[in-house]
């Protein structure tokens, strides 16, 4: 009779779910002996990184990646990453070992008490199996779970002598659709609501990037000839950043948002959260006398939301049933200026060191080739890098930033985005902004990379400072906040220290040099570049 190990993996093979990346502990060693040569195990040498890594190949491959961390520690290593995924609706199966069922009772060493418990509420499914042939059946309904929008994480917890029970050789194979078909009545009203207003906007969010809508986003806003704001922090960029169409993105903040929609008597939210909002700015949800409808593939999104009316449905899918009901607006009145976008180098030549944020990305992207993905971990910078070319995103799938917020994604993220661009033959360099605070998070991510010869370039903005939460305690009016300074980080060593190529460049010609350099050559770059320490 075959194993509980047989009967899963031939399961793994059929749902092409052949990628493990993890960091291995006692209680995982009996599911990872005699690995098969058709998988591949991706090590990564912190439960952090290994969920980072999982979710960059997630995202890029647009598939579920299977997680594996060391039982409850390692699960509580991995939180902070598996939160962003579950913000980010990324699909990952994270398993961790739990200690023999023969022992479970007495809670021995390394057992994980309520297993289940742990990781919630940031997974959309927590299971242990009650019994070792039902293993199978758990990853097919992990796997079901994982797809299905909203997508996102699910944990399941694996007793470690499990894997070598023998049981009959059941097919627990199936297959289920993944997108939420959009409601026709609702379709209709809403469609209805937007032939009829004078001046409508649109709002665009990540799930219009997860749902693969980037041409039927640029073929509805040019149907309707409305202005696109990108929603608050967004985590994906859904709509081209060149087109003239393009208003930019909303400030996350009540009252400020309010006022950069005044004027429109409709906004149509696609794909975005109502709203996301930080810090506290008081005002009115919306203008006086606008209207807000809002599509979104979560009901739990659909229910929170603070203002208009939701419907429920895959982004891509709304677009295109909408845009067969709405008035094409060609020739009317445009209500809105594009923002001018400096994306040349003057005034870069002559640049005083250290640079601003904003001098250092006018210089990358002097740089920067056609094809490239962004992924951003440098908060304090965000609105500067949109200002320039290396931060302007004209075509999809090539900008990322952590959902949840948390620090310590950025780094992995782009080792995983990275093997994603190997695997489908897109091969575009991936470039990781950094703050230096954020660099120390998930640092040994570098490692990861380098055994694996990945092209990642490594820009670190090195301010000595967590410059965001100086930047927040201004606005705020917050003083004596101890803890904002980090001086004394060698970054260059850490980086030769894991094995990439490191440069520090502080000069306009230095820096170019370096960059050109490491965008040319694949392999695993840090360049370190000093910048001004003002945070206003």
């Amino acid at each position: 009779m075959p194993t509980v190990r047989d009967v899963t993996f031939n399961l793994l093979r059929r749902l092409e779910l052949t990628t493990i990346v993890g960091n291995p502990g006692s209680t995982e060693e009996t599911f990872l002996q005699n690995f098969p040569s058709d998988f591949q195990y991706i090590l990564a040498l912190h439960e952090s990184s290994v969920v980072g890594i999982a979710e960059g190949i997630a995202q890029g491959l647009r598939k579920p990646v299977i997680v594996n961390v060391h039982t409850n520690a390692g699960l509580g290593n991995a939180m902070g990453n598996i939160i962003t995924a579950y913000s980010g609706k990324s699909p990952l199966i994270v398993t961790a070992g739990q200690q023999t069922r023969d022992m479970l009772l007495s809670e021995p060493f390394l057992a994980n008490v309520d297993a289940e418990m742990l990781p919630r509420p940031w997974v959309k499914w927590s299971y242990e199996p009650k019994r070792a042939r039902d293993v199978p059946g758990a990853f097919m309904r992990a796997y079901a779970t994982a797809i299905q929008q909203p997508a996102g994480p699910v944990f399941l917890s694996l007793p470690m002598d499990d894997w070598d029970q023998t049981m009959d050789a059941v097919d627990v194979f199936r297959s289920t659709s993944t997108r939420i078909a959009p409601d026709p009545r609702r379709v209709a009203e809403f469609a209805e609501a937007i032939n009829l207003s004078r001046n409508p906007v649109l709002v665009f969010g990540g799930d219009v990037a997860r749902s693969n809508a980037w041409d039927e986003g640029i073929a509805f806003a040019e149907k309707l000839n409305a202005p696109v704001w990108l929603g608050p922090l967004p985590d994906r960029v859904p709509f081209p950043q060149d087109h003239q169409l393009y208003a930019g993105i909303l400030p996350p903040a009540i009252g400020a948002l309010s006022k950069a929609l005044h004027g429109h008597d409709l906004v149509v939210v696609i794909g975005a959260p109502v709203f996301r909002y930080y810090p506290w700015v008081p005002g009115e949800y919306l203008p006086s006398g606008t209207r807000l409808l809002h599509i979104t593939d979560d009901p739990n999104e659909a229910a929170r939301a603070v203002a208009g009316d939701s419907l429920v449905g895959d982004s891509g899918l709304a677009l295109v049933e909408l845009a067969k009901r709405v008035t094409c607006r060609k020739g009317g009145k445009e209500f809105h200026e594009r923002k001018n976008v400096n994306h040349g180098s003057s005034g870069v030549e002559n640049a005083g060191r250290p640079l601003t944020a904003k001098r250092l990305f006018e210089v990358l992207s002097q740089c920067v080739p056609d094809e490239y993905v962004v992924v951003n971990e440098s908060p304090s910078n965000m609105a500067q890098l949109s200002q320039t070319k290396i931060g302007t995103i004209t075509k999809p799938d090539s900008y990322y930033l952590t959902a949840s917020g948390g620090l310590g994604w950025g780094m992995p993220a782009a080792v995983g985005h990275a093997i994603a661009e190997e695997r489908t033959g897109r091969k575009r360099p991936v470039i990781a902004v950094m703050g230096d605070g954020s660099f120390q998070y998930s640092v040994q991510s570098i490692w990861t990379a380098v055994q694996l010869g990945l092209h990642v370039v490594y820009v670190v903005l090195k301010n000595e400072q967590y410059g965001i939460l100086k930047a927040f305690a201004l606005k705020e009016g917050i003083t004596n906040v101890p803890g904002l300074d980090i001086p004394g980080i060698d970054i260059l060593s850490l980086g030769k220290g894991y094995g990439a190529k490191v440069r520090r460049a502080e000069t306009i010609d230095h820096i170019m040099e370096c960059f050109s350099a490491a965008i040319a050559e694949k392999g695993v770059t840090v360049i370190e570049v000093p910048i001004d320490k003002d945070v206003r």
